[in-house]
């Protein structure tokens, strides 16, 4: 019988900060195919800010996931403390990928409990410089949970739409750099769901991309092979 997410939170409330990191790496299901999400979804509800940013910094890569997740609840109760927002930015561009969804887990917890602050984050992410960054902002809200929401649903495709301007506006000689194909997958998945959330404006939107340019087209195409859209074009 598999371990609860309140099983898993009641084991970590019960050990010391030393016994933690063991803890979750010897339950963490890796090295495997599956991290193990129901514990860092326990961890990123019980861990207390210091364990938290110590784990955000580890080498380890499990457990930079269970701090960097903790920070979407860290946020929610320090709306002011402007370091964490600062901390889950950095770490949107980390090498690892486990980690870079590890911030979305965090924003994604962050839109849950206060949804313009999700946006506000967006917005800020789908503006910066780098690929990975942008990339995480289209990944945090398009989630189809928190696309209920109207303005959340409209702030999801004018994120698409800024992600797909910073990669119309990388120079042909970039665009084959690991980051900036990261961001185009993200692309090739998440306009699927902002549209499925606002039809009417998402289809008006997505089919004005075009195809000229040669990775846009393929984020079309990519787009068109999702249920969720193929349904909406019929």
């Amino acid at each position: 019988m598999s371990t609860s997410r309140a099983e898993y939170a009641a084991a970590l409330a019960a050990l010391s900060a030393e016994q933690r990191p063991d803890y979750l790496t010897a339950h963490s299901n890796l090295p495997g195919p599956r991290a193990n999400l129901t514990l860092l979804d326990a961890a990123a509800d019980t861990l207390p800010r210091a364990a938290a940013l110590a784990l955000a910094d580890s080498t380890d890569e499990y457990l930079a996931c269970c701090g960097v997740a903790t920070l979407g609840r860290l946020i929610l109760e320090n709306p002011d403390d402007r370091d964490l927002v600062d901390l889950l930015t950095l770490r949107c561009a980390d090498g690892r990928w486990r980690v870079r969804e590890a911030c979305a887990i965090a924003a994604q917890r962050i839109g849950d409990g206060d949804p313009a602050r999700l946006r506000d984050l967006v917005a800020a992410w789908v503006a910066d410089p780098h690929p990975l960054v942008v990339r995480a902002g289209i990944a945090a809200i398009c989630e189809p949970r928190l696309l209920a929401d109207p303005d959340t649903a409209a702030a999801a495709l004018a994120a698409c739409r800024r992600a797909t301007e910073h990669l119309l506006a990388t120079p042909p000689e970039r665009r084959r750099d690991a980051d900036v194909r990261t961001l185009r997958q993200g692309l090739g998945y998440c306009w699927s769901v902002a549209v499925a959330a606002s039809p009417e404006p998402g289809l008006a939107a997505f089919l004005a991309l075009g195809s000229d340019d040669p990775d846009v087209a393929w984020v079309v195409r990519e787009n068109r092979k999702k249920q969720r859209l193929a349904r909406l074009l019929g």
